[in-house]
């Protein structure tokens, strides 16, 4: 039989108001009884709390974390769920990373997908249309050079231009 939970605050030198948390949160266990056996709590107590910011009166604990086993990569606490140094860390990550992000979107670093979208889109129409357009400017002058008719070498230079751009217009570039 362990201590109640009024006994437990006393002895962790906290009050019972935080022995009530403890419990809801799942840093401590009681027996089936209600009572807290102390050994076992205070270790849970100090692998799934944090250590706490400056200016509170606790004492700060410490996390302790299992070496991880051979197959796993990651960390694992003794309790076998998510701790709240866990979550806080994961947090933190994330944050660094979105910090990290927007930063090189203010250098100029990144630019907006769709914008880019746009813009290479208009770069290709405009590249199109200039070859489009190609024929009919230069076919009179090497029709000239060459001796031959002006609107049967439009015409055949047209098509092999259409043809190419045809070609080109398969190639489907990736933008992920």
């Amino acid at each position: 039989m362990g201590l109640s939970i009024r006994a437990y605050a006393r002895h962790r030198g906290v009050s019972d108001t935080a022995v009530h948390k403890a419990i809801r949160a799942g840093r401590i266990t009681p027996e089936a009884d209600g009572s807290i056996d102390t050994d076992r709590a205070d270790r849970d107590w100090a692998k799934n709390s944090d250590t706490p910011r400056e200016g509170t009166k606790r004492r700060a604990e410490t996390v302790t974390i299992k070496e991880p086993a051979a197959e796993s990569t990651a960390p694992t606490l003794n309790t076998g769920g998510t701790s709240l140094l866990q979550a806080r860390t994961v947090n933190e990550v994330v944050k660094a990373q979105t910090n990290k992000v927007r930063l090189a979107r203010l250098k100029g670093e990144l630019v907006d997908r769709p914008q880019a979208i746009a813009h290479v889109f208009k770069l290709a129409r405009t590249e199109r249309d200039a070859w489009l357009n190609w024929p009919a400017r230069i076919s009179g002058q090497m029709a000239s050079k060459l001796g031959v008719d002006a609107h049967t070498l439009h015409v055949a230079l047209e098509t092999a231009v259409r043809e190419h751009l045809q070609e080109l217009g398969d190639v489907r570039p990736r933008v992920d």
